[in-house]
């Protein structure tokens, strides 16, 4: 072999290791780039005993949170919340404890319905007005105590014709409209079709499905795209030591790619209630992760 031939080879073959390890490199970055993020673990703000209070978020990082669900709370002609004093607390709260606002939740509406007061189905529309001030992109609508929709046929079409109403202002806003009730994965459904908006979806509650009857795990799968977020809950005992068993949770969350919050709605405090939230959330993060 010639000198020159020889050079040449060298260099075609250089040539071709960079450019196998430029493919390699790109397709590393592409894959880092796919890969679906991680969990974030929150609390909601009445499970530490700080309903609408902007404390609530200093505690969570005392804990060892990512954040906090925000409720609204309880009013008869208005809500806590609505209050732009309020609301700039908030913001501060967030900004000085570097916690986040993972969603807020209207749960007063399980004493004054969505379904026949009409200060419910007010207080859902300002609600997004809330979001937006607040920059969150979901609140829950409960449906539980005398706003179930259980055998409810009547009830049932009054919310689907307030949340057709209120549905293009959700969406236009960019704020999902999650609906946390006793209801099935098939119920929740029909509901959402007969919406016809993609601003509405389910707020997933593992304990109060499993509590109602429902396989969990399947639900999880059926809804799928359909949930907006998750409350982390065992009626039993803390996480791992009662029924729900959060690993298939995991692999159900894996089957339809949820990464986001799992917010804790403890229900057993035996350790007192931020002892208990922190051996639930260090039980929590071994199986959901902050990077996966």
């Amino acid at each position: 072999m010639s000198r020159r031939r020889m050079m040449t080879g060298a260099a075609r073959a250089a040539a071709g290791l960079a450019l196998t390890c430029s493919c390699a490199q790109l397709t590393e970055r592409k894959s880092a780039k796919a890969r679906p993020a991680g969990f974030k673990i929150g609390v909601c703000d009445w499970t530490i005993g700080k309903r609408a209070n902007p404390a609530s978020l200093e505690v969570a990082k005392r804990i060892g949170l990512d954040g906090v669900q925000v409720d609204f709370g309880r009013g008869e002609d208005d809500l806590p919340l609505f209050d732009p004093g309020l609301q700039q607390k908030f913001i501060e709260a967030r900004q000085k404890n570097q916690i986040e606002i993972a969603s807020l939740a209207l749960g007063v509406l399980n004493v004054i319905p969505y379904k026949s007061d009409p200060r419910a189905e007010r207080w859902v529309d300002s609600g997004i007005d809330v979001c937006q001030k607040l920059g969150v992109r979901i609140v829950l609508v409960a449906f539980f105590g005398d706003g179930d929709l259980r055998n409810d046929k009547a009830g049932t079409s009054v919310v689907v014709e307030r949340l057709k109403k209120v549905a293009p202002k959700a969406e236009k806003a960019g704020v999902t409209l999650g609906i946390e009730s006793w209801l099935s994965a098939e119920q929740h459904i029909d509901i959402i079709e007969r919406v016809g908006s993609p601003a509405v979806k389910v707020y997933y509650d593992v304990a109060n499905s499993h509590k109602a009857g429902y396989d969990i795990y399947s639900e999880i799968r059926r809804l799928g795209k359909l949930i907006c977020e998750f409350h982390a809950k065992d009626y039993d005992d803390l996480y791992g030591k009662g029924s729900i068993d959060f690993e298939r949770v995991r692999s159900a969350m894996d089957d339809i790619g949820y990464r986001g919050w799992f917010v804790m709605e403890g229900t057993k405090m035996p350790l007192g209630i931020e002892k208990s939230c922190r051996y639930d959330a260090e039980y929590l993060r071994g199986i959901f992760p902050a990077k996966v």
